[in-house]
């Protein structure tokens, strides 16, 4: 069973949508672990069904190098992202993972991938959906 990270800050409201639609998409066949850089957006993440949630700086940290896939905004390899919130040994830990990494191009953080069309966040996991069914990461 595959393990999928799913990262959120502030008030977890992408983090929630991202595992809601996961579990809409693939059901039980996954694993999914919500890790919040505060307890409100991990709150959230676990409403939304995640099988575990785990928050804060260490809790990123110990549990990105054993995930097969991480989820989240671009903004969580930035950084000082969320408003501060994702220290820069966060964004240093995920980027360093091993795991696959689907970043959402939500313009948070002042930084603006050129040539990504942007689009609804609604519209963004439904991509997300799609690229990790068709490159069979479950």
């Amino acid at each position: 069973m595959k393990k999928i990270g799913v990262i959120d800050g502030q008030g977890g409201g992408i983090g929630s949508l991202i595992i809601k639609r996961l579990r809409e998409e693939l059901g039980e066949t996954i694993e999914i672990v919500a890790l919040g850089t505060n307890s409100t957006a991990t709150s959230s993440m676990m409403k939304a069904r995640a099988n575990k949630g785990a928050t804060g700086e260490n809790a990123i940290l110990f549990n990105v190098s054993k995930l097969d896939i991480i989820i989240g905004p671009l903004s969580i390899i930035l950084s000082n992202g969320f408003l501060g919130e994702l220290t820069p040994a966060i964004a240093t830990a995920i980027a360093s993972s091993p795991a696959k990494k689907f970043l959402l191009p939500l313009n948070q953080e002042n930084v603006e991938v050129v040539a990504v069309a942007k689009e609804p966040l609604p519209h963004l996991i439904d991509h997300l959906i799609m690229r990790i069914k068709e490159e069979r990461y479950v």
